[in-house]
């Protein structure tokens, strides 16, 4: 089992979303399936990123919710990285 490490940005993309009324339980969700090596369902998109964020992943929590990790398996720990919708993670500037 992986052990869970978030970034400061994560922890603020967190409450930001949790105030705006997103069902935190699905996140959690995610995150147990990841925390317990399971490969996610289809339903999530789960694919690898390059660029700016080569070595992460991104899954889709729901339709317009994003979450951007990393897996490092040599140290068993996942780092949530980002999450927020398309527009709160991919705009530029």
């Amino acid at each position: 089992m992986l052990q869970l490490e978030t970034t400061g940005q994560f922890r603020k993309d967190y409450k930001r979303l949790k105030k705006r009324g997103y069902d935190m339980g699905r996140m959690e969700q995610v995150i147990d399936k990841l925390l317990e090596e399971n490969a996610l369902p289809a339903q999530y998109h789960d694919h690898a990123l390059s660029g700016t964020y080569a070595g992460f992943r991104e899954c889709h929590v729901s339709r317009d919710w994003l979450f951007i990790y990393a897996v490092h398996r040599d140290k068993l720990i996942l780092t949530a990285s980002r999450t927020g919708s398309h527009s709160d993670l991919l705009r530029k500037g």
